[in-house]
């Protein structure tokens, strides 16, 4: 794992799940919902909050002030498979 981790790209892929990819170039998809818990991320089980991501910080954020770790992030990728 790069020891500087930094999302460059970020998007909903269906619900709950985002498609991320890294400054390394690595992607791939996170499932987020079992992370959805607690005052800060609770709101974002409601699908037009969540979609509402963005990358603010080298990381993902939403409206409500979330946000998760970069490297928290890494941790929950699915690499994409590489034909």
């Amino acid at each position: 794992m790069p020891t500087l981790l930094k999302v460059t790209k970020v998007s909903v892929v269906r619900p709950y799940v985002l498609f991320l990819e890294f400054a390394s170039g690595e992607q791939g998809e996170a499932d987020m919902e079992g992370e959805l818990w607690g005052e800060v991320f609770e709101p974002l089980k409601d699908s037009t909050l969540f979609s509402q991501v963005r990358i603010e910080g080298g990381t993902t954020a939403w409206p409500n002030g979330a946000d998760f770790a970069p490297e928290f992030l890494f941790s929950r990728l699915k690499r994409s498979a590489t034909a």
